[in-house]
């Protein structure tokens, strides 16, 4: 056959091969404005649009499958984060720095390559009554929001209700935009060092209709001239998570404690307790508040933090909220109430309140 029939062939076969996959196009969009005081060693109060969270992260993305026959299917997701403020892609600039996945998927459970969640995410989703919030977890443990790999296989499997999961990447880390979480500086996949910037999780939950409970273990290892002192591939930095959560008629309970062991670090064992409730006012508008606890063992170093949400729905796609949040830091801690944009870190040992207005639509 020609390169023209060849080419011909393939457009005249388009329609077909469009209408044998699903494919959905999806995102959210979440802004507004924000007040943060006692800011730096002055105690300067700021205004703000927060470039990265409000309720959730801004995203869109694009995720589809394939019937394959048998019950098996084909499975892909690609999810970019993008800063509504200004339009620019989060994740230190990539262009789908949320998940890019492919992967094959049964009755026995996913199989997916790519960047993906590890199983921390998944362990904390429903215990985590504020999530993503502004004024949250990821305000005193930024990975909480960023528990993603590159380079990673994934297993996740539903058999009743029980699930299991595990994640294996051969280097976590391929974009430099630290340090923070989004960006670690450890790629990996180096053949001089075949261990470093290697990533492990596992999950075990179990689920009913009203109740659940999870257990994850999260491993991240160092590499050279990684950022937050994993600088060599003996260093990890490990996270055991148990959580659990309970539905009632209109209301939802969430707990759960994340355990962290992170060689890198001068203080290294820390413990991460939460607690936290929404209750459904009127089918339109809810409340929910969550309070935090961090304790760095062997240091004085510690933090409360207080976190408060009111939101109306207009839809389902169009809500408006309220949020607000109080940290209190002890020791020589200087973490920031809010998670929205860097630079609003108070004093070591301060205190600090942070308010936001916003709208979130879901597309």
């Amino acid at each position: 056959m020609s390169h023209r029939r060849l080419v011909a062939a393939l457009f005249a076969a388009a329609p077909v091969l469009a209408w044998s996959q699903s494919v959905t196009t999806y995102g959210v969009i979440d802004t507004g404005v924000e007040y943060v005081n006692n800011v730096g060693p002055s105690g300067n109060s700021l205004v703000r649009m927060p470039a990265l969270t409000g309720t959730v992260p801004s995203r869109w993305g694009l995720r589809g499958s394939e019937d394959l026959g048998g019950g098996l299917k084909s499975i892909f997701v690609l999810e970019s984060g993008f800063a509504p403020d200004s339009g620019t892609a989060n994740q230190g600039g990539r262009l789908f720095g949320r998940q890019a996945l492919v992967g094959l998927s049964g009755e026995w459970g996913q199989l997916s390559l790519g960047r993906q969640y590890t199983m921390l995410f998944w362990a904390n989703l429903d215990s985590d009554i504020l999530g993503p919030n502004i004024y949250g977890s990821s305000s005193l443990d930024s990975y909480i929001a960023n528990p993603r790999a590159d380079n990673a296989v994934a297993y996740k499997g539903k058999f009743g209700g029980l699930t299991i999961g595990a994640t294996y990447s051969f280097g976590r880390d391929t974009v430099n935009a630290g340090p923070s979480a989004a960006g670690t500086n450890c790629a990996g996949e180096n053949a001089a060092s075949k261990s470093s910037c290697r990533e492990w999780s596992a999950l075990v939950q179990y689920e009913s209709n009203w109740w659940g409970v999870a257990a994850s273990y999260d491993s991240l290892r160092g590499g050279p001239g990684a950022f937050a002192g994993l600088t060599s591939k003996d260093l990890t930095d490990d996270r055991l998570l148990i959580s659990g959560y309970v539905v009632l008629s209109q209301a939802k309970l969430g707990a759960g404690v994340i355990r962290r062991d992170n060689e890198g670090s001068s203080t290294p064992r820390s413990e991460l307790w939460y607690g936290g409730l929404a209750y459904d006012i009127t089918p339109a508008f809810t409340l929910a508040g969550q309070v935090y606890y961090l304790n760095y063992r062997n240091s004085g170093d510690k933090a409360m933090l207080y976190a408060l949400r009111g939101s109306y729905a207009f839809s389902k796609r169009t809500s408006v909220y309220a949020t607000a949040g109080y940290i209190d830091n002890g020791g020589q801690l200087a973490m920031s109430v809010s998670t929205g944009a860097p630079n609003s870190n108070p004093k070591p040992g301060g205190s600090q309140f942070g308010s936001m207005v916003g709208i979130k639509h879901i597309f």
